[in-house]
């Protein structure tokens, strides 16, 4: 049995591949949507858990109609 080693990301490292800032993902992580590890004074989060985030935020078509006023949606 091998384990491959762990690709670690910072949480700027995390935020930059996101796009949002350093502050978002803490939120996400103190939310309990983003694991992350503490690794004495540093906070690490799993690659494979981010690409895990990633695809649990994906928007399902139809979701947003909420978000534009009636009669702008072009069918």
């Amino acid at each position: 049995m091998s384990l491959e080693p762990t690709n670690w990301l910072s949480t700027k490292e995390a935020a930059a591949q996101l796009g949002v800032t350093s502050r978002t993902v803490y939120r996400f992580i103190d939310e309990g949507d983003l694991p992350a590890y503490k690794f004495g004074r540093v906070i690490r989060v799993k690659e494979s858990d981010l690409e895990v985030f990633v695809e649990q935020c994906r928007v399902a078509p139809g979701s947003i109609g909420h978000l534009y006023p009636e009669g702008t949606r072009q069918p």
